[in-house]
């Protein structure tokens, strides 16, 4: 991942709790901007990180990701004083994905609906990082120049909030894949799965896993060290992968009973 630091504060996006927002960085490019000292804390942009380069490794459609650096000056002249703190709060590293003009979000009953190729493979991605946000009412994909992107990963790996020794997260299906906004064309979970399977391969949990700053991991009373902090997100992951037929054949069930 690029590091940008922000110049500009450009507007809020009021979606949600977290105040994400656009903004400049010294790159003259726009970025939309997660920052660390929201609610949902650094475990949010650890998520954002992990998936969203897990995502481009398995060949998916997201937005450039980048470390944006936040300098205590950005937010020295903003008016609203949420906001202010909120860029107070975040002086330092947080996360920028570069901003789609004129895109738009995907509506399932407006279209135009995805390939079943590109349906299973996302629903089989989503699977994997347990990602709970890509439902009809939310769905986390952006139409751009024909295209589907995937955005918005924070609410994955949601084992980490607890980091639970049982049930085990990677051998435990995802039941709430039947909520998923694409499942309905995913006709291909299964090949879908063996294709993301071996591009996500030779050390890509690894390298994902490596472009988390060390600061948003310190501090979790589960792990005597941050390198045995990171390790656990990799085992997991791998572990998860490679007993991937458990959640697919969740994916499949769940479909049986739409189609």
């Amino acid at each position: 991942m690029r590091t940008v630091t922000a110049t500009r504060y450009v507007t809020p996006l009021r979606e949600g709790g977290s105040l994400p927002a656009i903004v400049e960085g010294d790159d003259d490019g726009l970025y939309v901007a997660k920052f660390r000292g929201a609610g949902q804390g650094p475990k949010a942009l650890v998520a954002e990180v992990i998936a969203g380069e897990l995502a481009r490794a398995a060949g998916l459609p997201v937005p450039e990701l980048v470390r944006l650096e936040v300098g205590p000056e950005l937010g020295r002249n903003e008016p609203d004083e949420e906001i202010r703190d909120l860029l107070k709060a975040s002086v330092g590293a947080n996360v920028g994905l570069d901003y789609l003009p004129g895109s738009a979000t995907f509506d399932p009953v407006a279209g135009p609906p995805p390939s079943s190729a590109e349906a299973s493979e996302v629903v089989f991605f989503d699977a994997l990082v347990t990602n709970v946000d890509r439902t009809a009412r939310n769905s986390n994909l952006l139409c751009w120049h024909r295209r589907l992107w995937l955005i918005d990963h924070g609410a994955s790996l949601y084992f980490h909030h607890a980091w639970p020794d049982t049930p085990d997260p990677a051998l435990t299906p995802f039941r709430a894949v039947k909520d998923h906004v694409l499942l309905p064309w995913a006709g291909e979970i299964p090949a879908a799965g063996e294709r993301l399977a071996a591009r996500l391969g030779g050390g890509a949990v690894a390298r994902a896993v490596a472009e988390v700053p060390d600061a948003w991991l310190d501090g979790e009373p589960r792990f005597a060290s941050i390198a045995e902090h990171r390790a656990a997100y990799v085992r997991l992951l791998e572990r998860r992968l490679a007993a991937a037929e458990l959640f697919v054949e969740e994916a499949e069930r769940a479909r049986a009973l739409l189609v």
